[in-house]
């Protein structure tokens, strides 16, 4: 089976599917890779480390679409100005692509339909369920870890005054109050970055027991008022509130949210599209100078204002969409990712091929489309399919 490693061609985006380390891996257990050239660049991964490790550079994008059965990504499909086509047209039918696609956001439908239309057999890491034999797949999981770290490192760069206490000549400075909402895996690790700077920390989660989590690190919790039958869904997630409990979570965080220096959110419905907590009023209700930052962008964002991709200000608040925060962190997340793509592969290969068991609860979860249809049940709702 011959795997292709194409560049990522999102603005700014350093990291690469595979490092050469787990392109050895591939190539011990009898793959052909073929690798992009200056694909590990930003990861600082010198082409010469890639052949070193087998793989075979390729300087066009479209001969590694052609010729590989699988293809590796870190991001979702887009157009490539280098070769004046998108990537989606560069695939064939038959051909496995394995990347984060989020397929529920709506600025991903149309590509998803073409990819669907194109005959591709779409796998998003997205879609990987957080179960014990899932574990060293989870690129969603590793990500976030890099997310919640980095994110908050970007939003105190953007603030104007202090993070932690300072006692000066002049007098005192108060810290800086940062709340995380959703405190999962990122959420968590921004709450404890966030304590490291010396900020006062506080955290809100319709878990119950994501709340004592965040309460461990030192976070005061903000009550949602939400029952925790309606909050959890199958596996510990959160669940999809209607639109009524929903509105009474917003207004008890409100308050909040309004005091806050920064906002941390990473609320999200697997395989659904993000719920919108922090409405426009409620920015405008915000101090001048305060910073969004806002990871659940690719599944649509927490905040209503959060611009897709990009960083803007509105009603003198910060809003940080930017959709590959783990990109900032190149080396440290390639390695993660790459080692839970290996996994992952491995998990799917039987017999030098892909095998998928639609019964598994890994398939199930994250296979986008298959012989021409969309079966992802999160995109289906989301394009009212």
């Amino acid at each position: 089976m011959i795997i292709g490693i194409p560049k990522e061609i999102m603005h700014d985006e350093a990291r690469v599917a595979c490092t050469p380390e787990t392109v050895g891996k591939f190539v011990n257990d009898g793959f052909e890779v073929l690798v992009e050239k200056s694909a590990g660049e930003g990861a600082l991964h010198s082409d010469e480390d890639y052949i070193k490790a087998g793989a075979k550079m390729v300087d066009d994008p479209v001969e590694i679409y052609q010729k590989a059965e699988l293809i590796l990504k870190v991001k979702e499909p887009l157009f490539n100005e280098k070769v004046g086509k998108h990537e989606v047209e560069m695939m064939h039918k038959g051909q496995y692509l394995i990347t984060f696609i989020h397929p529920a956001a709506p600025v991903n439908h149309e590509m998803v339909k073409k990819l669907a239309a194109q005959g591709v057999i779409a796998i998003t890491l997205d879609g990987i369920p957080r179960i014990s034999r899932a574990q060293n797949m989870d690129a969603l999981t590793s990500m976030s870890t890099c997310a919640g770290y980095k994110g908050i490192l970007m939003a105190a760069d953007r603030l104007t005054k202090f993070m932690p206490q300072m006692f000066t000549a002049v007098g005192k400075i108060e810290p800086a109050k940062v709340m995380v909402i959703g405190v999962g895996v990122a959420g968590l690790q921004a709450l404890a970055t966030a304590k490291r700077l010396g900020a006062i920390t506080y955290a809100a989660d319709i878990r119950p027991a994501a709340a004592e989590n965040a309460m461990s690190l030192g976070a005061k919790i903000v009550p949602t008022n939400v029952p925790a039958e309606l909050a959890i869904a199958e596996g510990g997630y959160a669940n999809r509130l209607p639109d009524d409990v929903l509105a009474k979570e917003r207004e008890s965080l409100k308050e909040t949210i309004q005091q806050m220096d920064i906002v941390f959110c990473s609320a999200l419905i697997p395989g659904r599209l993000a719920p919108v907590i922090i409405t426009e009023e409620m920015v405008k209700g915000m101090k001048r100078g305060s910073v969004i930052v806002d990871i659940s962008i690719d599944q649509g964002g927490n905040c209503e204002l959060t611009p897709a991709g990009d960083i803007a200000v509105k009603h003198g608040v910060t809003l940080m969409g930017v959709k590959n925060i783990p990109g900032e962190l190149p080396t440290s997340s390639t390695w993660m990712f790459s080692n839970n793509m290996y996994n992952l592969v491995k998990y799917l290969v039987k017999d030098g091929q892909i095998k998928l068991d639609r019964s598994d609860e890994v398939i199930a979860k994250s296979l986008v489309c298959i012989d021409g249809e969309l079966v992802h049940a999160g995109a289906r709702e989301a394009m009212g399919l």
